[in-house]
């Protein structure tokens, strides 16, 4: 989870991509005020989608995981 600004939530969503691939996320925005806004999807869907919709306000990005099966799991728990 990252807090991003409206100056540069495209880019980082951009490198994002490009660094960790097309990953599900969500892109919240204007949380707990009128103009709450939620983007779900993978990042090529959200950079679609803030490239027909301007941004504005504050985000908040949440990237899910990878699904890397090939790790055993280990003694120690997982959250």
């Amino acid at each position: 989870m990252l807090y991003e600004s409206v100056h540069r939530i495209q880019k980082t969503l951009s490198e994002l991509h490009e660094y960790l691939g097309n990953r599900k996320v969500a892109v919240c925005r204007e949380l707990t005020k009128i103009y709450e806004e939620i983007v779900r999807g993978n990042l090529s869907d959200a950079i679609t989608h803030f490239e027909k919709h301007e941004p504005r306000g504050e985000f908040v990005v949440v990237v899910a995981g990878t699904d890397d099966s090939s790790h055993e799991d280990s003694d120690e728990s997982s959250f």
